[in-house]
């Protein structure tokens, strides 16, 4: 029997949540902060970081800003799974938007998580002592104060530049030098691909149609 396209959706969706999460906890119960794992030689590592701001280590002013971050990603994920839920009703969506949707999603979803739980259910990470979950003195800070680990970095390009190269000659220069995690590729991997091979959907009136 054959699956519908919710049931699929959820699967998609839970398979993505488990891979963020479990490579997360692996990362952040293994390692201690800036330790780095060579993948493929310098162009792939695992480099553990943690942020309290946005995406790639982008960083939100103090307290507040990391409170309403934490509220923007929950409305987000709240809104896409009204709207995926909206097109389910209706026959002529392409696939492709459900998962690209959904993948965005999942990004704020699994970054919730981490902002939501993470804080009360591990200890502080440092640089000589590894954190543990569920540590008998409690976690290190309250809900929707946990930092979202990151561990993805492709340091493409690291070198310096020649001293003829015009105001930054001399300087060094790291291409992709962003450390993210695997919620942060599922929001960009879904929006790059809406944007490019479902932009007409969107760009038409059907993305905003009513289901008859």
């Amino acid at each position: 029997m054959a699956l519908s396209k919710g049931k699929k959706l959820t699967i998609f969706v839970i398979a993505l949540l488990a891979i963020d999460q479990v490579t997360k906890i692996l990362v952040k119960t293994n390692m201690t902060l800036g330790q780095s794992i060579p993948v493929f030689g310098d162009w792939f590592q695992i480099y553990f970081v943690e942020n309290v701001g946005m995406a790639f280590g982008m960083a939100v002013g103090g307290t507040v800003g990391k409170l309403l971050l934490s509220v923007f990603r929950i409305v987000l994920s709240v809104a896409l799974f009204i709207y995926i839920r909206k097109l389910l009703t209706r026959s002529d969506v392409p696939n492709g938007v459900y998962f690209g949707l959904a993948a965005i999603m999942c990004g704020a979803i699994g970054n919730i998580f981490d902002s939501l739980f993470y804080g009360m259910i591990f200890s502080e990470s440092g640089f000589t002592q590894v954190a543990t979950m569920f540590p008998p003195d409690g976690g290190y800070a309250g809900p929707f104060f946990g930092k979202v680990v990151d561990m993805l970095y492709f340091p493409i390009i690291d070198t310096t530049l020649p001293d003829w190269f015009p105001i930054w000659g001399g300087k060094p220069f790291h291409f992709f030098s962003a450390i993210f995690n695997f919620a942060d590729s599922c929001i960009t991997v879904g929006a790059f691909y809406l944007i490019i091979f479902q932009w007409r959907f969107f760009a038409s009136k059907d993305a905003g149609k009513e289901n008859a």
